[in-house]
């Protein structure tokens, strides 16, 4: 029986999230959260920098299986209240 699309669980997709930002120098030690609820990524805490707050999304919506980032990330010079939200509902 062959499965077609079969979508990945919220909870592995956090999982792999958060395993792509530990191997990722940038963002490594910075302790942010991560949840995952209907394929939507919400990330939080805080970074130093708003290119970490960008590259934390960036690699967030490459995992496979993400429809969308919910960026409330703080950072010098984000939005604030510090909210982006990106969804890629095409899928």
């Amino acid at each position: 029986m062959l499965q077609h699309n079969v979508p990945t669980p919220d909870g592995k997709l956090r999982e792999i999230i958060l395993a792509t930002f530990a191997s990722d120098s940038q963002i490594a030690s910075s302790g942010l959260r991560v949840g995952v609820l209907n394929g939507i990524a919400h990330l939080g805490g805080a970074v130093d920098s708003l290119a970490q707050r960008n590259a934390a999304e960036e690699l967030a919506k490459h995992v496979h299986g993400i429809r969308g980032v919910v960026n409330r990330i703080e950072a010098p010079g984000a939005p604030s209240p510090s909210r982006t939200i990106n969804l890629d509902l095409d899928d």
